[in-house]
């Protein structure tokens, strides 16, 4: 049962990572930010629900700099 679970959360998680690849999310000419690793993270996360309509996104607002 145990390694069903995983099976399935691997399975998950590749169909989410293709998603991000068809949208372009892991491309060279990406800035990194917090606004485009957390649509990549929540993307792959997504899984199989990106092909039912989800396009998550994320808006890092206001994120607080460290002090120097």
């Amino acid at each position: 049962m145990k390694s069903l679970i995983v099976l399935i959360l691997l399975v998950w998680l590749v169909i989410g990572a293709v998603a991000a690849a068809q949208r372009g999310y892991f491309g060279d000419d990406r800035d990194v930010s917090c606004k485009s690793t957390g649509d990549t993270v929540l993307t792959v996360l997504a899984g199989p629900l990106n092909y039912a309509g989800v396009n998550p996104k994320i808006d890092c607002g206001d994120i607080p700099e460290p002090s120097n």
